[in-house]
């Protein structure tokens, strides 16, 4: 992948209608349940990025048939829980952790050897915490030495069995990893979180015909059941929506409706707070797309105060936290975020590569083990380093929104793992932003 620098211009306004890409945990898990389910599956609102594209064709390598047949649209003729073939080289998932650590379930579980690789990002991401559950659950996985990837997954002989797992940290990704092989699993399997985590799994489930139970922070199902085809409308993504938010949140006379974004309750923790800070956010138009609950959202430009933000939260915004740590930024007072280790884990040490990038730009940010303290400051312009790490990258975009001078950023290329056409779309609302390769 070529290298791509994107300079921004200082200041400016936002104002339009938009449509933000597909939402990314639905895209990946749309493409995982339509081809275990019987039938073929048709679905909308697909995002087109790399992650979810790595995922496809991870399937297509398993036998299964899945067609583009529109810019967003896919059909897929699902092959049945007991249907994939065994791949005929290593598995490359790219960036995708999400796609990496929801496949691992369900290879797991599979009558067959396989290999799960990814780029040089994605192989410093800790994978222990599925190893474990899934090694519980008798399966045969391996990471490296530090329980990274790639994985090396073989055939668990009897199968896999179906376990109660309390999980450690609030991770909508491990809790996903088991109940999908738990699908295999005689009997129940089980997983209680700590704090709530994003529900896409169990709602999808349900939409293809699966029973699962959820019981205050427990979640469960029966195995060996059967997933029966459906027609799917993937919501767009709030986690995309969320740079467009703080962009109109914090630049003068803006005023931006983003779309049918989906706001499902355990992704809004943005919405909620952006809105302690001060925001001007609406919801219009609210209904559904499949089960999940979607809306316009219209958000005007607002003086935002900085807060200290409620730790619960943070599991519902948590890749949404770099730019809300730009929005902190230019917040009167001070801003402090704390509970949110899990920043550390994810395609960067996010904690670090935001504060780092923040002081480079004149902003008072400190890190701390489990978040940041960020003062009001100036922001000054200057040169970013994104960790090749794609909401970093768009983070920093948006700050040049308030900085006396341009902010290059390096490495943009990455965007388009979650945000295909993120700068064109940012051009149209106002935003002057330039790519060189």
């Amino acid at each position: 992948m070529k290298s791509t620098n994107t300079q921004v211009e200082a200041g400016g306004s936002v104002n339009g209608v938009v449509s933000v890409p597909g939402d990314k945990s639905c895209s990946h898990r749309s493409v995982i349940f339509a081809s275990l389910a019987e039938g073929v599956s048709h679905i909308s609102g697909f995002l087109t990025g790399e992650d979810s594209l790595n995922t496809a064709k991870a399937f297509q390598e398993m036998g299964v048939s899945i067609e583009r047949t529109g810019e967003t649209s896919l059909s897929i003729k699902g092959v049945g829980l007991y249907g994939l073939k065994a791949p005929a080289k290593d598995i490359y998932m790219g960036n995708a952790g999400t796609g990496m650590r929801l496949l691992s379930g369900v290879l797991a579980a599979q009558q067959f050897a396989s290999r799960l690789t990814g780029d040089e990002s994605l192989s410093r991401r800790p994978m222990g915490r599925i190893i474990k559950p899934l090694k519980m659950m008798s399966a045969d996985i391996e990471g490296d030495e530090e329980g990274k990837p790639p994985l090396s997954i073989r055939s668990p002989g009897n199968g896999v069995t179906a376990i109660h797992y309390d999980l450690p940290v609030a991770s909508a990704q491990v809790k996903s990893c088991v109940l999908l092989a738990g699908l295999y699993a005689d009997g129940v399997t089980s997983v209680t979180e700590p704090a709530p985590t994003r529900d896409h799994t169990e709602r999808m489930l349900r939409s293809f015909g699966y029973n699962v139970n959820s019981s205050g922070n427990q979640i469960s199902l029966e195995g060996r059941g059967v997933l029966e085809a459906c027609d799917l409308e993937i919501p767009a993504d709030i986690s995309s929506a969320a740079f467009i938010m703080v962009a109109a949140s914090i630049a003068d006379d803006s005023d931006v409706t983003i779309e049918g974004v989906g706001v499902n309750p355990t992704r809004t923790g943005v919405i909620d707070i952006l809105r302690l800070m001060g925001a001007d956010i609406t919801l219009q138009n609210e209904r559904k797309a499949g089960d999940e609950p979607v809306a316009d959202i219209r958000i005007k430009s607002a003086q935002l105060k900085g807060i200290d933000v409620p730790e619960h939260l943070v599991p519902l915004a948590i890749d949404e936290l770099p730019v809300i740590f730009i929005a902190a930024s230019v917040a009167s007072g001070t801003t402090r975020v704390t509970g949110a280790e899990e920043l550390r884990v994810k395609e960067s040490d996010r904690i670090a590569a935001m504060a780092e990038g923040l002081q480079n730009i004149g902003v008072d940010a400190t890190a701390t083990e489990d978040g940041m303290i960020i003062n009001q400051s100036d922001i000054k312009g200057g040169v970013v380093e994104t960790h090749f790490d794609h909401r970093i990258a768009m983070s920093f975009c948006i700050a040049a929104l308030r900085s006396d001078e341009p902010i290059l950023v390096k490495d943009t290329q990455h965007i388009d793992t979650s945000f295909p056409g993120f700068s064109t779309l940012m051009s149209e609302l106002g935003m002057s932003m330039n790519s060189t390769v």
